[in-house]
């Protein structure tokens, strides 16, 4: 019966970084240094874990299918935006997907970058087109909206994953002033950078933010994702959206996360520390960045070498080889737990040394 499956879910789909997590498992190393994810290592917020809690002898029921409190929160947070919400940052992009690509229209993507934003464009039936990076990993608008024109949609991630980089608000407005697409600016890190674009929404209506509670809220494991939309656009979001998307559980965890402005404000205090450290510390190049990962450039060593050698040694990264676009000697390190990141240094600083 294979035959029935669709082209695009043949070959191989979203990479995870599990392959260096059994190296380690195999060397005898039962609490490896898990830097590949770009987790948040410490909790949520007490708060979050008792709304949580609070709301389990409820889950008979079917949640609040318009997110309300959560949206209430958000607009205590950040303003009087328009949102909506979905299981995690892929559950927006898919749904946004969904309620603007047919099969063969285009969409512009800006490489190297997030690979599931290819994978979901060809679920949809759209086709990529990639828009190269400048040499530093930066984007030039003009050249951007060069090579996107015609496209009915492109993804934009600041900061990006995997390189970090961070793009500035000039360069955002000037994208969204000259393309005549909708611009989807992936923010899942920008709590770790200063750069806020959200003003921007109020001056252009092709312009979508999105934005998760997995990495600077530590819910991960609950799939939060929400993002700021252009008020016309809104209703049409919500027509393609499935049903009752979040969960109760998730739903007041992340209401309740968005009130403890301490607990994000002492996590993006330790990455921004940490950072710089890594910055300062390691051998290898490290690319400046914004986000809760840096890029390490490992030539002439290969990635796919080098994350088995760390791996084996306790300390799990990521391989940036299967990110299109990127060469084979960059790998991606999360900043993890103090003893996490003091791991990853005095490893990596053995194997540049041998």
């Amino acid at each position: 019966m294979k035959h029935l499956i669709r082209k695009e879910f043949l070959e191989e789909g979203y990479v995870f970084a599990t392959a260096a997590a059994e190296i380690a498992r195999r060397a005898g190393h039962t609490r490896p240094a898990r830097l590949a994810s770009n987790e948040n290592p410490y909790p949520p917020s007490p708060k979050a874990i008792r709304a949580a809690t609070d709301v389990l002898p409820h889950v008979n029921r079917y949640p609040d299918e318009k997110n309300q409190a959560f949206t209430r929160a958000l607009k205590e947070r950040h303003g009087d935006y328009h949102f909506v919400a979905s299981v995690g940052m892929d559950g927006i992009i898919d749904t946004v997907l969904r309620t603007l690509i047919s099969d063969g229209d285009r969409v512009a993507v800006a490489t190297p970058t997030y690979s599931y934003y290819g994978l979901a464009v060809q679920a949809q039936g759209g086709e990529t087109v990639s828009v190269p990076r400048k040499e530093d990993f930066s984007v030039d608008p003009a050249l951007f909206c060069r090579d996107a024109a015609g496209t009915k949609m492109a993804f934009l991630c600041t900061p990006n994953n995997p390189t970090g980089t961070t793009e500035t608000v000039e360069t955002i407005a000037a994208i969204c002033e000259n393309y005549e697409g909708i611009l989807f600016l992936d923010c899942a890190y920008i709590e770790f950078d200063e750069t806020d674009y959200r003003p921007l929404m109020k001056k252009y209506e092709n312009l979508i933010i999105g934005r998760t509670m997995s990495k600077a809220y530590s819910l991960a494991g609950l799939r939060v994702g929400y993002a700021f939309v252009p008020k016309w656009y809104e209703p049409y979001y919500h027509r393609a959206a499935t049903p009752f998307t979040l969960n109760m559980v998730s739903q007041a965890a992340a209401t309740a996360a968005l009130e403890d402005t301490e607990h994000v404000e002492r996590i993006v205090s330790m990455v921004r520390e940490w950072r710089g450290r890594f910055m300062d510390e390691c051998p290898y190049p490290v690319v400046p960045g914004g986000a809760n990962y840096v890029m390490v450039d490992v030539a002439p060593k290969k990635a796919d070498d080098i994350v088995p050698e760390l791996a084996q040694k306790g300390v799990i990264v990521r391989s940036c080889a299967s990110f299109p676009g990127l060469p084979d000697h960059y790998i991606r390190v999360s900043i993890g737990e103090p003893w996490e990141n003091e791991a990853f240094l005095k490893v990596i600083r053995e194997i540049y040394q041998s």
